[in-house]
């Protein structure tokens, strides 16, 4: 029986998965008619989210004797010691060859603070990234003057706990951004970011409603404009009683907005932290990133052999899907020479 509170689950039945459960009848319980949102009732079977699922059956043989396997496994570890896989977590090759150009590489100025703006732009500049982000507008043009973007900005100086879940926050927020949308087009800024704000004890339906109500309020600006809108996911256990922690709960509100303009920025460190199947997920929710941040997990170092995740593969799964936003980085070095550290997670996550 489905309660009075508006349910948006991602179902997983047998070979799909869909936005299903809601009851739209049920949203005026807020205050908000369903007729506000252009959805029908129908919505949770007309919409697919994810392809099928694919099942990989893996046969193994009994021709295999133990001498036979460990000669194969010795001959393996040689192997392994020159694998692309070694080679790539090395870092910078030796002819320092161009970057490809399937990876729009971006990097959070935040994490090498202490290298004065001007100075760091420079050195992003030679190494093939393209922007410096997370800036508020004073800092945009630093980075327009060294042949950089910035990918994402500032629209508020409200930062992640005060978001859009919660309707007193509101006049803030959208007159905060209705007056910084113009001026990121004007510039350049592809992005803006926003956050969701911390539960507080709120209901995690109720949370997206107040969402949805609240982003839908500025998209005929960012539309107008261009501009596209961010959500950041991230892990409740750092930042603790965030709302926005879960990819499914950010694709349902894209859906709830239904505008091309606002997106999610998708964390990869804050969601393996919550969710681990990184591929899998950006694969099947790829329709709604709209820009990528990276993390050494655990930790929130560098992207090479001192963490668990292996970026070549997400970075590949990323570009199969199709993607041409950027992607942040950002980590914090934990290397002393914090710019050659930079330069050789930028190539590990060049495919």
């Amino acid at each position: 029986m489905i309660s009075k509170a508006l349910h948006i689950y991602i179902t997983y039945i047998a070979k799909s998965i869909r936005v299903a459960d809601y009851n739209w009848s049920e949203i005026s319980y807020f205050g908000l008619p369903s007729s506000d949102f252009g959805l029908t009732s129908d919505f949770g079977l007309r919409t697919s989210i994810l392809p099928k699922n694919t099942i990989f059956t893996v046969k193994m043989t009994n021709q295999m004797n133990r001498r036979k396997m460990i000669k194969n496994v010795a001959g393996a570890a040689v192997v392994t010691a020159a694998s692309p896989m070694n080679s790539v977590l090395g870092g910078v090759p030796k002819d320092d060859a161009p970057l490809k150009g399937n990876i729009h590489h971006s990097v959070s100025q935040w994490c090498y603070g202490e290298i004065p703006l001007d100075e760091f732009a420079k050195a992003c500049k030679e190494m093939g990234i393209e922007s410096i982000e997370l800036l508020g507008e004073k800092e945009w043009p630093a980075v327009k003057n060294a042949g950089l973007k910035c990918a994402v900005g500032y629209a508020t100086d409200w930062g992640i706990p005060k978001g859009f879940n919660r309707v007193a926050n509101h006049e803030k927020l959208i007159a905060d951004f209705e007056a910084m949308i113009p001026k990121a087009a004007e510039a350049g800024i592809p992005n803006l970011i926003c956050f969701s704000g911390n539960r507080e004890g709120q209901n995690d339906n109720e949370g997206m409603i107040n969402c949805a109500k609240g982003i839908r309020q500025i998209m005929p600006v960012a539309e107008k404009y261009g501009v596209t809108i961010i959500m950041e996911l991230l892990n409740s256990y750092g930042h603790a009683d965030y709302q926005c922690d879960k990819t499914t709960w950010g694709a349902a509100l894209c859906e709830m907005v239904g505008s091309e303009r606002f997106k999610l920025l998708y964390d990869i460190y804050h969601m393996q932290i919550m969710e681990g199947n990184i591929i899998e997920t950006i694969t099947k929710y790829s329709k709604y990133i709209g820009h990528i941040h990276t993390g050494g997990v655990p930790g929130r170092n560098e992207l090479d052999e001192t963490q668990e995740l292996y970026y070549p593969a997400i970075m590949q799964a990323l570009v199969k899907t199709g993607y041409k936003g950027y992607v942040g980085h950002e980590f914090v070095p934990a290397q002393k020479d914090k710019l050659a550290s930079l330069k050789k997670c930028i190539w590990i996550c060049d495919v």
